[in-house]
């Protein structure tokens, strides 16, 4: 199936944000295992695979529509040197993929691609869990403490 005008461009480049999260998102998690904190290692490393899931539905939308899928672009991978600076650089890469998801949004509704258009949105409500979970922590350490927080981080759940 050809794609509608514009439609694999904004699929490419929510691909090299996807791309990019996936990368940075695992170093985080790496981080964090080095550190000791299991609990948020094993949830940030989660976050990390299902960009991987979203690059893999991507890539073979792209495909589907007879274009070309883009992974060999990246933007620059952000990372966190403290928990909190972590927490601070993966709610912007979810602020800005959630933007981008958005403007896809716009444009399949433009071009009636009802189909990518459905798959943006549901890869939004998946951002907007993200950004959820992220503004949690921070606002948990904010009540808290670093400190106490990160004592909760040490051991996974169960």
């Amino acid at each position: 199936m050809k794609a509608k005008e514009g439609v694999v461009n904004v699929l490419n480049k929510v691909l090299t944000a996807d791309l990019t999260a996936i990368n940075q998102y695992f170093v985080h998690a790496k981080m964090c295992e080095n550190w000791g904190y299991e609990r948020l290692q094993h949830k940030v490393r989660e976050r990390s695979i299902d960009e991987m899931k979203d690059a893999d539905e991507l890539i073979g939308h792209i495909l589907y529509l007879e274009g070309v899928p883009n992974v060999q672009r990246m933007n620059t991978v952000q990372v966190g040197e403290t928990v909190p600076e972590q927490l601070k650089l993966d709610l912007k890469a979810e602020q800005e993929m959630l933007a981008l998801l958005n403007e896809g949004i716009v444009l399949c509704t433009k071009v009636l691609d009802f189909t990518t258009r459905h798959m943006f949105e549901d890869m939004a409500k998946d951002v907007d869990v993200h950004i959820d979970w992220i503004e949690t922590q921070m606002e948990t350490i904010k009540q808290v403490g670093l400190e106490n927080y990160l004592a909760e981080q040490i051991k996974k759940e169960s």
